[in-house]
């Protein structure tokens, strides 16, 4: 069984970057598809990003331009890179194994990693 966990978070000033680690054990992380969301304060959870095995990547149109996944399968990691955050960008983050349209293939999340955007 895949099990992922969250790190990288923290607070930052608006126009900062920040950037998020998802690792991977249990299994081989080149098998899946890996997808990054996040729920914001009194917010539905929200697909953020995700990355498939072949590596070709989706962003949510609030976040394209600014935030990059990425991943390295040697190390077991997948990461979102964000940059120019925005207040509105505040909230937990999660990885989740993803699987066709990149939907969450359980309902089992992580502790997450909170990210913080004020001034």
């Amino acid at each position: 069984q895949l099990q992922l966990v969250e790190s990288g978070g923290g607070s930052v000033q608006p126009g900062g970057s920040m950037r998020l680690s998802c690792v991977a054990s249990g299994r081989t992380l080149e098998n899946y598809s890996i997808a990054w969301f996040r729920q914001g304060p009194g917010k539905e959870r929200e697909g953020v990003s995700c990355i498939m095995t072949s590596g070709r990547t989706t962003y949510v149109d609030s976040v394209k331009g600014r935030f990059t996944i990425s991943r390295d399968n040697a190390k077991n990691t997948v990461w979102l890179q964000m940059n120019n955050l925005k207040p509105e960008d505040t909230a937990v983050y999660y990885c989740a194994q993803v699987g066709v349209g990149c939907i969450p293939s359980s309902d089992r999340w992580g502790q997450g990693t909170q990210v913080t955007v004020s001034s």
